[in-house]
């Protein structure tokens, strides 16, 4: 779990009702009329900006901004330095046996092709068409956020002007204006919460899980084609450490010379 998402996400709603809390009761920020509005607004809004399909997903992308399974880089590398090790030594039907300890299924669909006899070339456009529609994929993902970002604010006005109306349709009883308006600018809150807490920061983080992703699913791709080619285990790891950074490079390789 990302312990970044969880405890920005917990800090900023305390905050919130924190504050809220300290200039009074929490009861009256709650309007079932105005949640209806700037939520139930917003959902309508997706299912007609959007397919239905990305809009029922839409939980399994948020779950992206909590969990990942992606291996971290320095551990794909030594990976594909044993299976370069293996190939070199057994040749490439040998690294069949290595399959069954492989979790991610990229790098299992890849190896598959390797070990299959695949060309470089016909290796290197499958697995670029599929990461291709991963990423197709994660952006749809940030737009429904995206969308859910400017459709609740923009509820949240309708809410307030409605409310405004209403509030306008009293004024032959004063007492009633200050409720009224409160209530009108209820939906404006919650409109700006949604947006600024929840929405645009998740949209932020889906977009460097896919930048990530990307990074590792290429470095994969490059490890796939090196098997293909039989390069050696250093000259592999060699030109893998080009996709990291000079920091994890610097201590990649004091780790492989201590080694």
């Amino acid at each position: 779990m990302d312990k970044g998402t969880v405890a920005g996400l917990v800090f900023g709603i305390g905050l919130i009702l924190g504050s809220i809390k300290y200039g009074g009761d929490l009861m009256p920020f709650v309007d079932i009329p105005s949640i209806m509005i700037t939520i139930g607004g917003s959902i309508a809004a997706l299912f007609i900006n959007f397919p239905s399909s990305a809009v029922m997903g839409l939980a399994g992308v948020v779950k992206k901004c909590f969990f990942t399974s992606l291996p971290p880089a320095p551990e794909v590398i030594e990976q594909f330095k044993k299976f370069a090790a293996t190939a070199r030594r057994d040749g490439l039907l040998a690294l069949e046996n290595e399959m069954a300890d492989i979790k991610d299924v990229f790098l299992k669909r890849g190896m598959e092709l390797v070990v299959g006899g695949a060309s470089r070339e016909d290796l290197s456009g499958n697995l670029e068409t599929e990461l291709a529609y991963i990423l197709q994929r994660h952006q749809t993902g940030k737009k429904v956020i995206d969308g859910i970002a400017a459709a609740a604010p923009a509820f949240g006005m309708i809410g307030t002007l409605i409310g405004l109306v209403q509030m306008l349709r009293s004024l032959d009883d004063p007492s009633q204006i200050g409720g009224g308006m409160a209530v009108a600018l209820l939906t404006t809150l919650y409109g700006a919460v949604i947006a600024n807490l929840f929405c645009l920061p998740l949209a932020g983080k889906l977009e460097a899980r896919s930048q990530e992703e990307a990074m590792i699913r290429e470095l994969m791709i490059s490890g796939l084609v090196s098997l293909v080619e039989g390069h050696a285990p250093r000259v592999v790891e060699e030109k893998l450490f080009a996709y990291l950074s000079p920091r994890h490079r610097r201590s990649q390789e004091s780790s492989s010379q201590a080694a």
